[in-house]
């Protein structure tokens, strides 16, 4: 009796140490997420990727897996994952749809940014901020403290 009371005991101690649970990102669909950012009035985070860039890849490892970067995009955004090379979905603003190459197009207003592109916009300012290439935890934060400060 006295070894189950102990055991448990122990158990009960030691789980309390347990890390707490890490908050994960929250990626949305486009159409659900363009009129989600105009009800909430929070800024759109599009993350313009493809599934053949190695940049992107480690942009996802290195970047949008920190606790930080996920903290503050869940609290100021809402963050949409985009590939343009998917044919087969739609996106939809304002009762115009696009295709993906020419939501593509809409996005780097004719320009090619290359991947990955982040984009920012502000549905109720309809404004829009693009910044290209990868960026690390650290500098990523310094923009999404820029673009939370500009709103």
């Amino acid at each position: 009796m006295k070894k189950i009371v102990l055991y448990s005991l122990f158990l009960l101690i030691f789980s309390s140490f347990n890390k707490p649970a890490e908050e994960e990102l929250k990626w949305y669909k486009w159409n659900d997420a363009y009129p989600l950012a105009q009800k909430e009035g929070k800024i759109l985070l599009i993350d313009a990727y493809t599934d053949w860039c190695g940049w992107c890849k480690k942009m996802d490892r290195d970047t949008y897996s920190k606790q930080e970067v996920i903290q503050k995009i869940n609290k100021h955004f809402i963050a949409v994952k985009f590939n343009p090379e998917l044919r087969d979905l739609t996106y939809t603003i304002d009762g115009q749809t696009f295709s993906a190459r020419d939501f593509y197009a809409q996005l780097n207003r004719g320009e090619n940014n290359g991947f990955p592109t982040t984009y920012f916009i502000d549905p109720k300012k309809k404004s829009l901020f693009i910044d290209p290439g990868y960026r690390d935890a650290q500098t990523f934060i310094q923009i999404l403290d820029k673009v939370i400060a500009d709103k």
